[in-house]
Protein backbone atom coordinates (compact mmCIF):
# COMPACT_ATOMS: atom_id res chain seq x y z
CA UNK A 1 0.00 0.00 0.00
CA UNK A 2 2.78 2.44 0.94
CA UNK A 3 4.58 1.72 -2.34
CA UNK A 4 1.39 2.28 -4.32
CA UNK A 5 0.85 5.61 -2.60
CA UNK A 6 4.45 6.62 -3.31
CA UNK A 7 4.11 5.73 -6.99
CA UNK A 8 0.86 7.67 -7.19
CA UNK A 9 2.45 10.72 -5.53
CA UNK A 10 5.37 10.59 -7.98
CA UNK A 11 3.04 10.42 -10.97
CA UNK A 12 0.92 13.30 -9.69
CA UNK A 13 4.00 15.42 -9.02
CA UNK A 14 5.45 14.78 -12.47
CA UNK A 15 2.11 15.51 -14.15
CA UNK A 16 1.93 18.81 -12.27
CA UNK A 17 5.45 19.74 -13.40
CA UNK A 18 4.59 19.00 -17.03
CA UNK A 19 1.36 21.01 -16.76
CA UNK A 20 3.31 24.00 -15.45
CA UNK A 21 5.58 23.84 -18.51
CA UNK A 22 2.67 23.41 -20.90
CA UNK A 23 0.89 26.41 -19.39
CA UNK A 24 3.97 28.53 -20.01
CA UNK A 25 4.26 27.23 -23.57
CA UNK A 26 0.60 28.00 -24.31
CA UNK A 27 0.48 31.36 -22.53
CA UNK A 28 0.72 33.42 -25.73
CA UNK A 29 -1.70 31.22 -27.65
CA UNK A 30 0.83 29.16 -29.58
CA UNK A 31 3.48 26.57 -28.78
CA UNK A 32 6.73 27.00 -30.70
CA UNK A 33 8.97 24.12 -31.66
CA UNK A 34 11.70 25.67 -29.53
CA UNK A 35 9.42 25.71 -26.49
CA UNK A 36 8.50 22.05 -26.95
CA UNK A 37 12.16 21.11 -27.37
CA UNK A 38 12.97 22.97 -24.16
CA UNK A 39 10.15 21.20 -22.34
CA UNK A 40 11.47 17.79 -23.34
CA UNK A 41 15.09 18.71 -22.61
CA UNK A 42 14.25 19.98 -19.12
CA UNK A 43 12.25 16.85 -18.38
CA UNK A 44 15.13 14.61 -19.44
CA UNK A 45 17.65 16.44 -17.24
CA UNK A 46 15.59 16.16 -14.08
CA UNK A 47 16.01 13.14 -11.75
CA UNK A 48 12.28 13.32 -10.96
CA UNK A 49 11.58 11.86 -14.41
CA UNK A 50 14.37 9.28 -14.38
CA UNK A 51 13.19 5.95 -15.76
CA UNK A 52 10.30 7.49 -17.71
CA UNK A 53 10.17 5.94 -21.19
CA UNK A 54 9.55 8.07 -24.28
CA UNK A 55 6.11 6.56 -24.77
CA UNK A 56 5.19 7.33 -21.16
CA UNK A 57 6.45 10.88 -21.55
CA UNK A 58 4.40 11.46 -24.71
CA UNK A 59 1.31 10.13 -22.94
CA UNK A 60 2.03 12.34 -19.93
CA UNK A 61 2.25 15.43 -22.14
CA UNK A 62 -0.95 14.53 -23.99
CA UNK A 63 -2.84 13.79 -20.77
CA UNK A 64 -1.63 17.03 -19.22
CA UNK A 65 -2.74 19.01 -22.26
CA UNK A 66 -6.22 17.47 -22.01
CA UNK A 67 -6.40 18.25 -18.29
CA UNK A 68 -5.51 21.89 -18.93
CA UNK A 69 -8.04 22.15 -21.75
CA UNK A 70 -10.79 20.80 -19.50
CA UNK A 71 -10.02 23.12 -16.57
CA UNK A 72 -12.67 25.75 -15.94
CA UNK A 73 -10.20 28.53 -15.19
CA UNK A 74 -6.60 29.26 -14.26
CA UNK A 75 -7.31 29.31 -10.53
CA UNK A 76 -8.56 25.73 -10.73
CA UNK A 77 -5.28 24.73 -12.38
CA UNK A 78 -3.18 26.59 -9.82
CA UNK A 79 -5.12 25.03 -6.96
CA UNK A 80 -4.46 21.60 -8.45
CA UNK A 81 -0.75 22.38 -8.79
CA UNK A 82 -0.54 23.44 -5.15
CA UNK A 83 -2.25 20.23 -4.05
CA UNK A 84 0.08 17.99 -6.05
CA UNK A 85 3.19 20.01 -5.19
CA UNK A 86 2.90 20.41 -1.41
CA UNK A 87 6.56 21.14 -0.66
CA UNK A 88 8.40 24.32 -1.53
CA UNK A 89 11.23 22.70 -3.45
CA UNK A 90 8.88 21.14 -5.99
CA UNK A 91 7.00 24.42 -6.30
CA UNK A 92 10.28 26.16 -7.06
CA UNK A 93 11.03 23.45 -9.60
CA UNK A 94 7.63 23.95 -11.26
CA UNK A 95 8.28 27.68 -11.52
CA UNK A 96 11.78 27.07 -12.88
CA UNK A 97 10.57 24.64 -15.52
CA UNK A 98 7.82 27.03 -16.57
CA UNK A 99 10.28 29.92 -16.75
CA UNK A 100 12.70 27.85 -18.85
CA UNK A 101 9.94 27.19 -21.38
CA UNK A 102 8.76 30.81 -21.37
CA UNK A 103 12.31 32.02 -22.02
CA UNK A 104 13.08 29.34 -24.61
CA UNK A 105 12.73 31.84 -27.48
CA UNK A 106 15.23 34.15 -25.74
CA UNK A 107 12.43 36.59 -24.95
CA UNK A 108 9.20 36.08 -23.07
CA UNK A 109 5.98 37.65 -24.31
CA UNK A 110 3.85 39.84 -22.07
CA UNK A 111 1.43 36.94 -21.63
CA UNK A 112 4.23 34.59 -20.60
CA UNK A 113 5.66 37.11 -18.13
CA UNK A 114 2.20 37.65 -16.69
CA UNK A 115 1.75 33.92 -16.22
CA UNK A 116 5.12 33.62 -14.47
CA UNK A 117 4.10 36.39 -12.05
CA UNK A 118 0.87 34.51 -11.39
CA UNK A 119 2.84 31.30 -10.81
CA UNK A 120 5.16 33.11 -8.44
CA UNK A 121 2.30 34.40 -6.32
CA UNK A 122 0.32 31.15 -6.39
CA UNK A 123 3.29 28.94 -5.47
CA UNK A 124 4.84 31.28 -2.91
CA UNK A 125 8.16 31.86 -4.69
CA UNK A 126 10.16 34.80 -3.30
CA UNK A 127 11.70 37.56 -5.42
CA UNK A 128 15.19 36.34 -4.52
CA UNK A 129 14.32 32.80 -5.58
CA UNK A 130 12.86 34.08 -8.86
CA UNK A 131 16.00 36.11 -9.56
CA UNK A 132 18.22 33.10 -8.86
CA UNK A 133 16.19 30.81 -11.11
CA UNK A 134 16.01 33.30 -13.98
CA UNK A 135 19.75 33.97 -13.73
CA UNK A 136 20.54 30.26 -14.05
CA UNK A 137 18.19 29.88 -17.03
CA UNK A 138 19.58 32.93 -18.85
CA UNK A 139 23.11 31.58 -18.41
CA UNK A 140 22.05 28.24 -19.89
CA UNK A 141 22.63 26.37 -16.65
CA UNK A 142 20.83 23.45 -15.07
CA UNK A 143 18.01 24.14 -12.65
CA UNK A 144 19.90 22.00 -10.17
CA UNK A 145 22.16 25.01 -9.65
CA UNK A 146 19.20 27.03 -8.38
CA UNK A 147 17.43 24.20 -6.59
CA UNK A 148 20.40 22.45 -5.03
CA UNK A 149 19.71 20.79 -1.70
CA UNK A 150 21.57 22.17 1.34
CA UNK A 151 24.58 19.96 1.95
CA UNK A 152 23.43 19.29 5.50
CA UNK A 153 20.15 17.96 4.13
CA UNK A 154 21.98 15.54 1.83
CA UNK A 155 24.26 14.34 4.63
CA UNK A 156 21.17 13.75 6.77
CA UNK A 157 19.58 11.75 3.95
CA UNK A 158 22.58 9.42 3.80
CA UNK A 159 22.02 8.57 7.45
CA UNK A 160 18.29 8.12 6.89
CA UNK A 161 18.99 5.61 4.11
CA UNK A 162 20.86 3.43 6.59
CA UNK A 163 18.24 3.92 9.30
CA UNK A 164 15.51 2.79 6.91
CA UNK A 165 17.51 -0.06 5.37
CA UNK A 166 15.98 -2.97 7.27
CA UNK A 167 12.58 -1.45 7.89
CA UNK A 168 12.99 -0.97 11.63
CA UNK A 169 14.31 1.94 13.64
CA UNK A 170 16.87 0.80 16.21
CA UNK A 171 17.28 2.95 19.30
CA UNK A 172 21.08 2.90 19.09
CA UNK A 173 21.02 4.04 15.47
CA UNK A 174 18.56 6.82 16.18
CA UNK A 175 20.75 7.95 19.08
CA UNK A 176 23.83 7.94 16.82
CA UNK A 177 22.03 10.15 14.34
CA UNK A 178 20.97 12.61 17.04
CA UNK A 179 24.57 12.68 18.31
CA UNK A 180 25.81 13.47 14.81
CA UNK A 181 23.46 16.42 14.57
CA UNK A 182 24.45 17.64 18.03
CA UNK A 183 28.20 17.10 17.98
CA UNK A 184 29.41 17.09 14.37
CA UNK A 185 30.71 20.53 13.27
CA UNK A 186 29.03 19.84 9.95
CA UNK A 187 25.64 20.52 11.55
CA UNK A 188 26.66 23.36 13.86
CA UNK A 189 24.38 25.85 12.11
CA UNK A 190 21.42 23.47 11.97
CA UNK A 191 18.76 23.96 14.65
CA UNK A 192 17.02 20.92 16.17
CA UNK A 193 13.84 21.90 14.34
CA UNK A 194 15.65 22.13 11.01
CA UNK A 195 17.38 18.82 11.67
CA UNK A 196 14.01 17.18 12.24
CA UNK A 197 12.85 18.76 9.01
CA UNK A 198 15.80 17.26 7.16
CA UNK A 199 14.90 13.81 8.48
CA UNK A 200 11.22 14.17 7.59
CA UNK A 201 12.05 15.44 4.10
CA UNK A 202 14.50 12.59 3.55
CA UNK A 203 11.98 9.96 4.60
CA UNK A 204 9.33 11.49 2.33
CA UNK A 205 11.73 11.72 -0.62
CA UNK A 206 12.75 8.08 -0.22
CA UNK A 207 9.12 6.97 -0.08
CA UNK A 208 8.11 9.05 -3.09
CA UNK A 209 11.13 8.69 -5.38
CA UNK A 210 12.61 5.34 -4.41
CA UNK A 211 16.20 4.42 -3.56
CA UNK A 212 17.77 4.52 -7.08
CA UNK A 213 16.62 8.07 -7.70
CA UNK A 214 17.69 9.29 -4.27
CA UNK A 215 21.16 7.83 -4.85
CA UNK A 216 21.22 9.71 -8.15
CA UNK A 217 20.36 12.95 -6.34
CA UNK A 218 23.03 12.31 -3.70
CA UNK A 219 25.64 11.67 -6.40
CA UNK A 220 24.86 15.02 -8.00
CA UNK A 221 24.57 16.98 -4.77
CA UNK A 222 27.66 15.57 -3.05
CA UNK A 223 30.05 16.20 -5.89
CA UNK A 224 33.47 16.47 -4.23
CA UNK A 225 35.50 13.57 -2.92
CA UNK A 226 35.69 15.01 0.59
CA UNK A 227 31.90 15.40 0.73
CA UNK A 228 31.41 11.81 -0.37
CA UNK A 229 33.91 10.51 2.16
CA UNK A 230 32.14 12.45 4.90
CA UNK A 231 28.76 11.11 3.80
CA UNK A 232 29.99 7.52 3.83
CA UNK A 233 31.56 8.08 7.25
CA UNK A 234 28.21 9.27 8.63
CA UNK A 235 26.51 6.24 7.10
CA UNK A 236 28.96 3.80 8.71
CA UNK A 237 28.47 5.45 12.09
CA UNK A 238 24.75 4.71 11.89
CA UNK A 239 25.27 1.18 10.56
CA UNK A 240 27.72 0.28 13.35
CA UNK A 241 25.78 1.98 16.15
CA UNK A 242 23.96 -1.17 17.25
CA UNK A 243 27.18 -3.19 17.27
CA UNK A 244 26.25 -5.28 14.26
CA UNK A 245 25.64 -4.22 10.68
CA UNK A 246 22.65 -5.98 9.15
CA UNK A 247 22.62 -7.39 5.64
CA UNK A 248 20.25 -4.64 4.50
CA UNK A 249 22.47 -1.94 6.01
CA UNK A 250 25.56 -3.42 4.37
CA UNK A 251 23.74 -3.34 1.04
CA UNK A 252 23.14 0.40 1.50
CA UNK A 253 26.80 0.93 2.37
CA UNK A 254 27.82 -1.00 -0.76
CA UNK A 255 25.46 1.09 -2.89
CA UNK A 256 26.84 4.30 -1.37
CA UNK A 257 30.39 3.16 -2.08
CA UNK A 258 29.51 2.47 -5.71
CA UNK A 259 27.52 5.71 -6.05
CA UNK A 260 30.33 7.82 -4.61
CA UNK A 261 33.13 5.94 -6.37
CA UNK A 262 35.07 5.19 -3.19
CA UNK A 263 37.99 2.76 -3.28
CA UNK A 264 37.89 -0.47 -1.27
CA UNK A 265 40.86 0.47 0.91
CA UNK A 266 39.30 3.84 1.65
CA UNK A 267 36.03 2.20 2.62
CA UNK A 268 37.86 -0.33 4.81
CA UNK A 269 39.51 2.53 6.70
CA UNK A 270 36.20 4.36 7.16
CA UNK A 271 34.51 1.14 8.31
CA UNK A 272 37.15 0.73 11.00
CA UNK A 273 36.66 4.32 12.13
CA UNK A 274 32.89 3.86 12.20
Amino acid sequence: MAREQAVKARKERNAALVEAMLLAAMADGSVSQREMQTLLARVLERPEFEGTQSGELNLLVETSAVRLAEARNLEEVLSSLRRRLPDHKNRMLAFGLAAAVALADQRATRSELGLLKTFQAALGISEDEVAQIIDVIEQGGSLSEALGEPLERLFAEVMVLVLAADGQLKEAEARAMVESFAADPLFQNVSPERAQGFVSESVAALATDGLPQRLHVLAHGLATHSQRVKAYQLATKIAHASGRTSTAEQRILDLLQATFGLADDEVARLDQQG
